[in-house]
């Protein structure tokens, strides 16, 4: 009899442990990294630093600061009282996410642009796509900040990607922002140190990439 009830105890113990485990697999397949851009979209969105006059910073991960901690990240580094709006893998072109239509445009119009400057950085998610959806992403976002100041940054050469491809995107970008009468700021030839997927700054990149972004600022933000 215990020698029955001591399998009896096996059984239910490893049928116990194999029920679990499916639960947290299925539970695990069930995360949706959509939604987890989305909460870190909103954590950064939370952090407002400085003081003076209103930026607001529109872009990527690099915004959000995937590859530093969100302290960290470059937009802290720009004078006045700075807000983010990142999504990461978010671009100009509609189709730049995975998660559906996040592009810059789409968010300015949701009422995320008041702000004496805006500061647009991105194009790197936009490498893949079309030239023409590059454009009438830019173009529809330039509609939604019209009489706006207006400051784009370009992708930097991030090693993950062609640089041939980040070139052009560069190259289109800063033909957009003088049709549109935008202040451009190409971050081609920027030396950023990299986090291990050859994709993001770590925190030292972001520091470089902040401070080269905020001198540019500093020309363009309004004399109090």
């Amino acid at each position: 009899m215990t020698r029955h009830r001591l399998l009896l105890g096996l059984l239910a113990l490893v049928v116990t442990t194999v029920a679990s485990t499916a639960l947290l697999a299925r539970a695990g397949a069930r995360t949706d990294p959509c939604v987890a851009r989305g909460e870190r979209a909103e954590a950064r969105a939370a952090l407002v630093t400085g003081s003076g006059a209103s930026v607001l910073v529109i872009g990527d991960s690099y915004s959000v600061g995937v590859g530093a901690r969100p302290e960290r990240s470059w937009p802290v580094r720009l004078p006045g009282r700075v807000r983010v709006d990142g999504f990461s893998g978010s671009g100009f072109s509609s189709g730049a996410s995975a998660c559906g239509d996040v592009s810059y445009a789409t968010r300015a119009a949701a009422g995320v642009a008041a702000a004496d400057l805006l500061v647009v950085e991105g194009g790197l998610n936009d490498a893949d796509q079309p030239t023409a959806d590059l454009q009438a992403g830019f173009d529809r976002l330039m509609r939604e900040l019209a009489g706006r100041s207006v400051l784009v940054v370009g992708p930097p050469p991030a090693p993950r990607l062609r640089y041939d491809d980040v070139a052009a995107v560069d190259a289109t970008l800063a033909r957009l922002a003088a049709d549109h009468g935008a202040a451009y700021l190409s971050m081609l030839d920027v030396e950023l140190s990299y986090d291990d997927d050859r994709l993001h700054p770590d925190a030292a990149g972001h520091r470089v990439f902040g401070d080269r972004v905020a001198a540019r600022v500093r020309e363009l933000l309004p004399v109090e």
